[in-house]
């Protein structure tokens, strides 16, 4: 079965899967874990699959996964909420510093990122830095605990997770802050993000019920990280009102960082400038209940974002290339959905192994960032061609903007 825009793969017991990656290759491995997840019984008309797509846990990256009755944790995954924010600012080009170490500076003494002690979030006074949270991490705070307190009471555990103190904050791997210029010079801020220790504990806790209540039940799967939790039961209802908080302390986790992110800039570059001229703030691994043919369904977007007519999303390249501020077609098939990215090529590990901090220097060449060993993994040989992507799934998004990155911080 043919069709000009995209490939279908056909599934013996299962839903058919519509795939937008003509020219971009896609794994094996990462076909084979498709047709799984199309073998379950509650996938609603069919899967689609983006451009970016490459092997996850479970459920492929890069995949939107419509179920009727149902809901697979694992396939939401553990960086709930996940996503972009980006706003454009009155800046041009002209106004950035020659020199864009300051900048840089500035913006990673301002979010906390990383892995390390000091910068994993707002810690004690007596334990260096970020040791107090800015007034805005109060404010927001303030406007989820009432509902985390009650998921709480339900899952005492959550409550001794990083949640109050990594609002505001990046974390590590493919999350970064970025300072771009678009294609006609003005000044954008961007940053990519979650969920982080809150939202993780959140998915590894139903992810494990859900296996709990397979194994209950002696259901057989053909993942066990499909293991699903059934509409109308307990650990279901619990699980939608955790995972749609968790998306809100995510999106506010972006908000946050954007107003510190908006404040270091001002404390390096002193003319006066507007921002959020133009803002997105989009998830790309969440679920929520949408209308498509006929019916209401969850919808799971592992790796995709929402693009339904007119709606503006983001699409982010590696730390060297593209980015793309996207407007929404509305395509049905897809879910009114597209990428969330480039997609990776090769694992962490394969990337370190192949290239060195020579490559990765060439490959930033221009861009005001780290360079070392610690960064390797997110060489942007790591990842497909951006513009091969965009071309693949050019009925789901139109652009609107291009954006260049010139300083990333990376977690």
């Amino acid at each position: 079965m043919k069709n000009e825009n995209y490939d279908v793969l056909n599934v013996d017991d299962g839903r058919h899967v519509k795939m937008w990656t003509k020219g971009v290759p896609v794994e094996d491995v990462a076909k084979k874990q498709l047709a799984n997840t199309a073998k379950m019984p509650f996938i609603y008309k069919h899967i689609a699959v983006m451009p970016d797509v490459h092997l996850g846990k479970g459920s492929t990256i890069g995949s939107v996964i419509p179920t009727l009755g149902a809901v697979i944790p694992a396939a939401v995954g553990v960086d709930i909420g996940c996503g972009m924010m980006a706003a454009k600012t009155t800046l041009t080009a002209n106004d950035l510093p020659d020199n864009l170490s300051a900048l840089r500076s500035a913006i990673e003494r301002a979010i906390p990122h990383g892995m390390s002690p000091k910068t994993r979030g707002y810690r004690g006074r007596d334990e260096g830095s970020w040791n107090t949270p800015p007034a805005a991490v109060d404010v927001a705070w303030g406007q989820l605990k009432d509902e985390f307190d009650a998921i709480c009471l339900k899952t005492p555990k959550l409550k001794t997770t990083n949640n109050y103190r990594h609002l505001g904050t990046l974390g590590s791997g493919n999350h970064f802050v970025e300072v771009c210029l678009d294609e006609v010079g003005f000044v954008w801020f961007m940053l990519h993000s979650g969920s982080r220790g809150v939202g993780n504990a959140i998915g590894t806790h139903f992810i494990e019920l859900a296996k709990k209540d397979m194994r209950t039940h002696f259901i057989n799967l053909p993942d066990q990280d499909l293991a699903y939790l059934a509409e109308g039961t307990q650990h279901y209802n619990d699980y939608i009102q955790a995972v749609s908080w968790a998306q809100k302390f995510a999106r506010t986790n972006r908000d946050v960082m954007m107003h510190n992110l908006i404040a270091a800039v001002r404390t390096v570059i002193t003319k006066p400038f507007e921002t959020h001229v133009e803002a997105v703030n989009c998830h790309h691994n969440y679920v929520q209940k949408e209308h498509h043919f006929g019916k209401d369904v969850l919808i799971t977007r592992k790796g995709a974002v929402s693009a339904r007519p007119g709606e503006l999303g983001i699409i982010p390249g590696s730390m060297g290339a593209k980015s793309f501020i996207v407007r929404g077609k509305g395509n049905p098939d897809s879910f009114n959905s597209c990428s969330h990215g480039a997609g990776r090529t090769m694992s962490r590990t394969e990337a370190k192994r192949r290239y060195t901090i020579d490559d990765q220097i060439k490959a930033t060449e221009g861009v005001e960032c780290r360079k070392d060993e610690n960064v390797i993994d997110e060489i942007p040989m790591a990842y497909k061609d951006i513009d091969a992507v965009m071309h693949a799934q050019r009925d789901l998004v139109d652009v609107v903007h291009i954006l260049k990155q010139v300083v990333c911080v990376k977690g």
